[in-house]
């Protein structure tokens, strides 16, 4: 199954845990209420829509707005001071999110960043390129809109300075949110460029 969907799509899942992996791709196979691995892949290339619905069983998403809070002092604390004290003031800043999933984990950059640099800076100094395979939760960040248990982790400061309440979904400020760039990236076939800064869940 696995070589079969790096063959035909070019998705190379070998680095995923593997029980975690066939654990959902049997929860696919069961829920098409097909009985064996070779008549789901006779599915699959009969039924392109099918693999849509395997790669979003698959992918999981598992994110928040600084989620893993240990994670995030370090990068606050210890990270971000270094990396700012290296750089001139006028030197522009890029940072990649991969994996972004619903954009919570790249927003959550920018309000880091905005923290330390102040608003006018950030907007001048820093890009944020936040890619994820998912198509479907990169429309989600690029909408930037959160129900109120999505931002429930935020302070009130945070949802008063960085969102703006638009009906019953809170949405990142549109001026912070050109800064952020979403784009589809496939993580495991990507090599990082020297310089880059990296920040994933995948690093946690």
């Amino acid at each position: 199954m696995l070589t079969y969907l790096k063959e035909s799509r070019g998705f190379d899942f070998t680095g995923y845990k593997r029980s975690s992996l066939m654990r959902r791709v049997r929860r696919r196979v069961s829920q098409v209420e097909i009985d064996s691995y070779a008549d789901y892949i006779d599915q699959l290339q009969v039924n392109a829509d099918e693999f849509v619905a395997l790669f979003n069983t698959i992918l999981i998403n598992v994110t928040g707005f600084f989620r893993d809070p240990d994670a995030w002092d370090h990068l606050r604390e210890q990270v971000l001071p270094a990396l700012l004290a290296e750089r001139s003031p006028e030197e522009p800043i890029r940072v990649w999110s991969a994996g972004c999933a619903a954009g919570q984990e790249a927003y959550s950059l920018a309000m880091l960043f905005a923290d330390a640099l102040g608003v006018e800076t950030f907007r001048q100094r820093v890009k944020i390129y936040a890619t994820d395979v998912d198509d479907e939760a990169l429309a989600q960040a690029r909408h930037a809109a959160y129900t109120p248990a999505e931002v429930e982790g935020l302070t009130e400061a945070q949802l008063e300075q960085y969102f703006e309440l638009q009906g019953s979904r809170y949405c990142f400020r549109k001026d912070l949110r050109r800064s952020v760039i979403f784009g589809r990236n496939d993580l495991s076939r990507t090599r990082r460029s020297p310089g880059s800064i990296c920040w994933s869940a995948a690093t946690r």
